[in-house]
């Protein structure tokens, strides 16, 4: 492990390496792994990526996250915590012979003992021609690359370069992280040193505003104080930034919505109640309302595939599987992009045609079982697949509805209480108006 003078030494070289009057999120920029947020499922100990940061590996990573969450940040870390020198390249604007270039440096560098950190931001833009470059450099360790990518390196960076690193998936950072980068932004002399105080409702919307983005947190946080400290003029003790200011500043209002209060609950009832009602407009208002909130689209999509059959049902049966692909690409895709998936969905359900028979179907059958109505499962219905179940009588005399042209026959399914009950009673919506009609003749055969 790097000794503590050690990283407090990085940390001084890399603030002087800061110009006057960076960006707030530059200046902010983690120079210690103790001050990085998030990620803890790659920093906890023994972790790749934290003994990499502390000295102790040295395998190129590919890090593969949303914008905003640290892959900057952290390559300069696993750079600096050994003396690694550090050389960055964009996907963007570098091509072949300025990774070439690179590897050059490197390989002289190595001569006097002193090994490289590339950093190549949005590596899966490189070309496989580019990508091919550093094959040789990366396999024999004349580089540690560090390449950042927001897009899945399994479909972006060639096989050959994948198999030579380690991917790790960062994830966004949460709520809490943000509020701890901005209290630290707000706090810290590389920051505000304390020259700002930001009120709760101002906090909540920046949190809000960066969607598990650092970088958007803090870019946000130094408009809104650059503004508040502006009309604050000479003002003594910290100025505080309100609400208000905050909205101002980045153009972007506050929606009043508390994941844990009434708005909550007030807004996804009245998205569902959209929904059922078929007001396609009124749905989609609320679904950007809670996207905008910062609700969790899982639940958003959970919400939505209940829907799809407590009021949509067997009157369009696609409706189901349309919120069911959406709640898998919440799961696969993530935010912001599958939020597309949910509003598809939504305007699918909205649209259908609706039904409400499958739950009570299900309502009336579990209210029967409730009240005792089970009785015995016939006969003949019963697992006749063990031995001496045909002399107990069971299996005996069933009629395997196959062996008829039709697929079906007379027999007795319910128990006897049960016999001639009916749960499912199909509406004359959409796809259950068909339903109805062979419902019908279904009940007439098996019941004779």
């Amino acid at each position: 492990m790097v000794d503590e003078p050690d990283v407090v030494s990085v940390a001084e070289r890399a603030l002087s390496s800061v110009p006057p009057g960076a960006p707030l999120a530059v200046r902010m920029r983690p120079l210690t792994l103790g001050e990085v947020v998030g990620q803890q499922h790659l920093l906890g100990p023994g972790a790749p990526l934290r003994r990499m940061v502390e000295g102790s590996g040295a395998a190129s990573v590919l890090l593969y996250g949303p914008p905003g969450t640290g892959k900057t940040t952290l390559a300069s870390l696993i750079s600096g915590a050994t003396g690694r020198r550090f050389e960055a390249l964009s996907a963007l604007s570098a091509g072949v012979k300025e990774v070439r270039g690179v590897i050059e440096l490197a390989r002289r560098r190595l001569l006097n003992g002193e090994q490289t950190v590339l950093f190549i931001d949005e590596v899966h833009r490189f070309s496989k021609t580019q990508q091919d470059a550093l094959l040789a450099a990366v396999e024999n360790r004349i580089v540690l690359l560090v390449g950042a990518t927001t897009e899945n390196p399994s479909f972006s960076v060639v096989s050959a370069l994948l198999s030579r690193s380690l991917v790790l998936q960062l994830q966004s950072l949460t709520a809490a992280d943000v509020q701890e980068l901005l209290e630290r932004a707000v706090a810290d002399e590389r920051g505000f040193g304390g020259a700002i105080a930001i009120d709760d409702d101002a906090m909540e919307h920046l949190v809000r505003l960066a969607a598990g983005d650092a970088r958007r947190a803090l870019t946000a946080l130094e408009a809104a104080a650059g503004a508040a400290l502006d009309t604050a003029g000479d003002s003594s003790g910290p100025v505080v930034l309100d609400l208000a200011t905050v909205e101002a500043s980045v153009d972007k209002a506050a929606v009043r919505y508390d994941r844990a209060g009434d708005q909550h609950y007030d807004v996804i009832s009245a998205f569902i109640k959209s929904i059922r009602g078929s007001d396609v407009d009124a749905a989609l208002h609320y679904l950007a309302r809670m996207l905008t909130a910062g609700e969790d689209p899982r639940f958003i999509a959970r919400r939505l595939v209940v829907h799809a059959s407590e009021d949509i049902g067997m009157a369009d049966p696609m409706a189901l599987q349309t919120a069911t692909a959406a709640a898998q690409a919440v799961q696969l895709i993530g935010m912001p992009e599958a939020r597309l998936a949910l509003a598809q969905a939504t305007i699918h359900l909205a649209t259908a045609p609706k039904s409400g028979a499958v739950i009570a179907a299900l309502g009336a059958a579990m209210a029967d079982v409730a009240a005792g109505k089970s009785g015995l499962v016939p006969q003949h219905l019963r697992d006749g697949h063990y031995k001496g179940a045909e002399q107990l009588g069971n299996a005996v005399g069933y009629k395997y509805p196959h062996d008829t042209r039709d697929g079906v026959l007379r027999q007795q399914y319910p128990p006897d209480d049960l016999v001639g009950v009916d749960y499912y009673q199909p509406t004359a919506h959409g796809n259950e108006r068909e339903i109805a009609d062979r419902v019908s003749k279904l009940r007439r055969i098996v019941r004779g």
